[in-house]
């Protein structure tokens, strides 16, 4: 039997080649990816990678009990991995970001995709994709119509302002220039505030109420996120009223029982949850079943980096929706591209035509760049089962390091 003989934590920053203001933070403009990265290791050699958004040091104490509850034990046990990661959980840090990581062990021991392992099959993935940031609707429509020559027939827009009728205008206008092309959709951003850099729109259940409404009109295929993620009782009325589709479901991160909860209300339509926040693989693969149960749908959230991209795919895949519902692809230039997403994959994951057929490499389907890791990542915890080694001085100067390829030429 395999034991686990080492784990490493990385701190990583990627550049971006262009600031990105993202719809869901206030004033919060990037100029980079930041996501913690985790490295299991077992004694036969054979590695799992998991990684987490991050915003800078918040990460920066978990690796002394990762160790103590983790290290020597059968990376295959998911369920005693689970029930690990749920001990510092009662003290409130969530880290079940980390168990995919063991699933990407038991994959390639066992010589198949993820998805394979439970129950799905390779096909290929109709993707609909995911812009990041508000735009009026003049440069909306110059998007849409990029993203359309590009493949794409769906796209998910944002909208984000304080004033209703500016909102409603931004979806109104795009789905005139688009109808007939291209599908479209809105995340709404209103599950959670991220008020941290000041205010932000928040709505109520009439307002939501009014953008259904409009939404409807304008043929909108789905809107996303239209109220706080914790109103559990107005959810359910608001998806009830509505006309078209409501979803949501990405950043519970109590996991399946909460999730649970919300599709025995019918808070959503459309289930959306993201298994890096949701309670990793396992769990959210629990609240597709759920969904299917309840005559839902079910697709994928995947706004963070390559690694939970890949992650969420293996969910999707396994669940049963893929041959029904498109899946998420981030995808927001000249600041979110592919590239900068997928920094530190060895190949990003790259559409064809609005398409990604589904990988067969064993695991969670994608190889590291070590060189990339080692440029991008600080590493500021590691162990094995003699030693224990933390090191929070790389995390004192945060400053991002240059492109790859700048610093190679």
């Amino acid at each position: 039997m395999s034991v686990i003989d080492s784990i490493e934590l990385y701190l990583v920053q990627t550049p971006l080649p262009a600031p990105f203001s993202p719809a869901w933070v206030i004033n919060g403009t990037r100029r980079s990816s930041t996501y913690y990265v985790a490295r299991i290791r077992t004694d036969d050699g054979v590695q799992g990678f998991s990684a987490m958004s991050g915003s800078g040091r918040e990460r920066a104490g978990i690796g002394d009990f990762l160790a103590h509850a983790l290290l020597g034990k059968d990376p295959t046990d998911i369920d005693h991995v689970l029930e690990m990661l749920r001990v510092p959980g009662y003290g409130g840090i969530r880290n079940f970001w980390i168990e995919p990581a063991f699933w990407d062990i038991k994959g390639k021991l066992a010589g198949k995709p993820v998805y394979e392992l439970l129950g799905g099959k390779a096909q290929t993935l109709d993707l609909y994709v995911s812009a990041g940031e508000v735009k009026e609707p003049a440069a909306r429509i110059e998007e849409c119509w990029a993203r359309y020559e590009e493949g794409f027939h769906t796209m998910k827009m944002r909208v984000h302002d304080f004033d209703e009728a500016i909102d409603i205008r931004q979806i109104q206008e795009p789905a005139r220039a688009m109808e007939g092309k291209m599908k479209l959709a809105v995340d709404c951003n209103q599950a959670f505030w991220l008020t941290g850099n000041g205010p932000g729109p928040k709505w109520d259940l009439p307002r939501a109420k009014r953008f259904c409404d409009a939404a409807y009109e304008a043929g909108l295929a789905w809107v996303e996120e239209p109220l706080f993620m914790e109103w559990y009782d107005q959810l359910a009325e608001l998806t009830a009223y509505s006309k078209v589709p409501v979803s949501g479901g990405e950043l519970h991160t109590s996991g399946l029982p909460e999730l649970a909860h919300m599709i025995d209300k019918r808070c959503y339509h459309i289930f959306q949850p993201d298994a890096m926040w949701t309670g990793g693989i396992s769990q959210t693969l629990e609240v597709a079943k759920l969904a299917r149960k309840a005559g839902l749908k079910f697709t994928g959230h995947t706004w963070s980096n390559g690694i939970g991209f890949a992650v969420n795919m293996q969910v999707f895949l396994a669940s049963g929706f893929a041959g029904e519902m498109d899946f998420e692809y981030p995808y927001s230039p000249p600041g979110w591209t592919i590239e900068a997403r997928d920094a530190i994959l060895v190949q990003p994951w790259q559409h064809t035509r609005g398409k990604l057929e589904a990988p067969t490499a064993h695991g969670l389907g994608f190889e590291i760049d070590e060189r990339a890791l080692a440029h991008y990542g600080r590493c500021f915890f590691k162990a094995n089962r003699k030693t224990v080694s933390w090191m929070p001085e790389v995390l004192h100067d945060l400053t991002v390091a240059a492109p790859l390829k700048a610093v190679a030429a």
